[in-house]
C-alpha cells in the first residue's frame, strides 16, 4: 500500500494495476445487467408468464431491490474473517447471482414452472446482486483517499462499464442469436453461460486487486470502542449527514431524469417521430464512446485539481448550457416547419451530432465527480460518527435513489398518455404534432434541466469543498491514531 504526502496529510494510494483490476468488477455488474435485461423473455419463454404480468413483477422486484440495499450494512458490519471482508461478500454475492440466473435462464426454465418460481428466483438474484453491488461501491473509498487519485479510479470503472456491454451485446446478438435462430430457450441458456464465464474473470481480477486493502485494520473506526450497528444508526446518518442529503438530492434528481429520457417510448418519439430516423440514436451511442471516455479523463483531472464538489458544480453548469442550446436548436427547426431535416441535411446533422457529443461529454464529467464524491461522503461520515461503515452511507443513498427512480417508467407512460397515447404506444411512423414535440423535449431535456438545478442548490448547501476534505482526512488520521493508542 503506497502513500503520498500532500496538504499535510499522509494519503494512501493504490497502484495502477490494482485500480484496473478492481475496475474489472464491471465485468460482473454490467454482465449481469445485460443478462437480466432479458428476464422478460425468460419469464415468457421459460415460465409461460403473460407480458402484462411481467411488467408488474419487474416493478415489484425493483422496489424490493431498493429495500434490500441498506440491509446489507448489517451483513457488511458483521463479516470479518481471516480471508477479509469485501472479498468474502463479493464471492458470496456472485455465487448467489450465478445460481439464481442459471435456474432462471437454464435449469428451471421450460420445465413447467410458473410465476411463483420465477419471482422467487428473481428475488434470490436481487439479494445476490445487492450483496455484490453494494460491497463494490465501497471498494474505492477503501483503496485510496488521495483526492487526485480518487477521480481516476472512477474513469477506469467507466471504461469497463462502456466496453463490457458493447462486447457482450456483440456476442449475444451477432454470434449467438443467428446460431440459435432468435429469442428461444437455447439462446437464453447460452447467453447465461457466457455471462457467468465473463463475470468469473471479473470477480477473480477484482479480488486480486483489492486483496492488499481487505484487512481488518482498514475497517477500524475512529474510536477505540467497537459498537454494533443498529437500525437507528442508519436513520441518524440520513438525518444528520448533510453532505449525504445533498448527494441524494443531486443524484436521485439526475437519475430519474436520465431514466425517463432513456425510456424506449421517449427515444422513439425523438428518433422516430421528431428526427425521422431511429438508427441515428444507436449510431451516436456507439460514436460517442471514445469522446465520452476522453471527457471522463478531463473530468478526473479537473476533480484532482479542484475537488469533487467543484467538478460537479462546474460541469453541471456546462450541461445546462449545452441542453439549453439543444432545446433552442430543435425549437427553431420546429418553428421552421421540419425537424426531420436533421436526418437529411448534412449541416443540421453535424450540429445535432456536436450538441449530442458535447452533452454526453459534459454529463460524463459530472458522473466522474459524482463517483468520487461518494467516497468523500463516506469519509465525512467516518470523521463525523467514528464508525467505518461505508455500506451504511451507500446503502441509505441507494435505497432512496432506487425508490425515486423506480417511478421513471410511470412518469414516461403517464406523460405520453396526456398527449393521446392511452391505448397504443408511439410508433416511428406517427405524425409529428405539437403535443408530441413539446412533450418529448420536456421529458428528454426539461427534466434533466430541473435535476441539474436541484444539483446546484444541493451543492450550495454542501460543505465538502476540496479544502474541507483535507481537514477531514487530517482529523480521521488523528482519531485513528488516538484510537490505536487507546486500544
Amino acid at each position: 500500500m503506497s502513500q503520498s504526502e500532500m496538504d499535510g496529510v499522509q494519503y494512501r494510494r493504490a497502484k495502477l494495476w490494482q485500480i484496473i483490476m478492481v475496475a474489472a468488477s464491471g465485468f460482473v455488474g454490467m454482465g449481469f445487467y445485460c443478462l437480466i435485461g432479458m428476464a422478460s423473455y425468460s419469464a415468457s419463454i421459460g415460465f409461460g408468464i403473460a407480458t402484462v404480468a411481467v411488467g408488474g413483477i419487474l416493478t415489484f422486484t425493483r422496489i424490493f431491490d431498493a429495500v434490500t440495499d441498506p440491509m446489507l450494512a448489517f451483513v457488511y458490519d458483521k463479516v470479518n474473517t481471516r480471508f477479509g471482508k469485501v472479498r468474502i461478500l463479493l464471492v458470496c454475492g456472485w455465487i448467489v447471482m450465478v445460481l439464481a440466473t442459471l435456474m432462471m435462464f437454464n435449469w428451471a426454465a421450460g420445465k413447467g414452472h410458473g410465476i411463483v418460481t420465477f419471482v422467487l428466483l428473481y428475488v434470490i438474484y436481487i439479494i445476490g446482486y445487492t450483496l455484490y453491488n453494494m460491497t463494490g461501491q465501497t471498494l474505492y473509498a477503501l483503496m485510496t483517499n488521495d483526492p487526485k487519485q480518487r477521480p481516476m479510479v472512477g474513469v477506469w470503472s467507466t471504461i469497463f462499464n462502456y466496453v463490457v456491454p458493447i462486447a457482450l451485446n456483440m456476442i449475444f446478438y451477432v454470434v449467438l442469436m443467428p446460431k440459435y435462430g432468435g429469442f428461444n430457450q437455447e439462446f437464453l441458456a447460452s447467453v447465461c453461460w457466457v455471462t457467468v464465464a465473463v463475470s468469473a474473470v471479473g470477480l477473480i481480477l477484482t479480488c486480486i486487486g483489492i486483496s492488499e486493502y481487505d484487512r481488518p485494520e482498514n475497517f477500524a473506526g475512529t474510536s477505540a470502542k467497537r459498537e454494533k450497528l443498529k437500525l437507528q444508526d442508519m436513520v441518524e446518518v440520513l438525518k444528520n449527514n448533510r453532505p449525504l442529503q445533498c448527494y441524494i438530492a443531486s443524484g436521485a434528481s439526475d437519475k430519474i431524469a436520465q431514466q425517463v429520457a432513456s425510456q424506449t417510448i421517449i427515444t422513439t418519439m425523438m428518433g422516430g417521430i421528431i428526427i425521422g430516423d431511429m438508427s441515428i440514436s444507436t449510431t451516436l451511442t456507439t460514436v460517442s464512446i471514445i469522446p465520452s471516455i476522453l471527457f471522463a479523463f478531463i473530468g478526473a483531472k479537473y476533480a484532482g485539481k479542484h475537488g469533487n464538489k467543484k467538478t460537479i458544480v462546474t460541469w453541471t453548469y456546462m450541461c445546462i448550457y449545452v441542453t439549453v442550446a439543444t432545446i433552442l436548436f430543435f425549437a427553431i427547426l420546429h418553428m421552421g416547419g421540419n425537424t426531420r431535416n436533421i436526418s437529411t441535411v448534412m449541416p443540421l446533422m453535424v450540429v445535432y451530432v456536436i450538441l449530442t457529443l458535447a452533452l454526453n461529454g459534459t454529463k460524463m464529467c459530472v458522473t466522474t465527480g459524482n463517483n468520487a464524491f461518494m467516497a468523500d461522503v463516506i469519509d465525512y461520515e467516518l470523521d463525523r460518527g467514528g464508525k467505518y461503515i461505508p455500506a451504511v452511507v451507500s446503502g441509505v443513498y441507494s435505497l432512496i435513489d432506487k425508490l425515486v427512480s423506480s417511478v421513471s417508467a410511470l412518469i414516461a407512460t403517464s406523460a405520453v398518455a396526456l398527449i393521446g397515447y392511452r391505448q397504443t404506444m408511439p410508433q416511428p411512423t406517427d405524425e409529428l404534432t405539437g403535443g408530441i414535440f413539446w412533450m418529448t423535449l420536456v421529458l428528454m431535456f426539461g427534466l434533466p434541466l430541473l435535476g441539474w438545478v436541484i444539483t446546484l442548490i444541493a451543492m450550495r448547501l454542501c460543505s465538502l469543498e476540496k479544502e474541507e476534505m483535507v481537514e477531514v482526512q487530517k482529523r480521521i488520521a488523528e482519531k485513528k491514531a488516538a484510537a490505536k493508542q487507546a486500544a
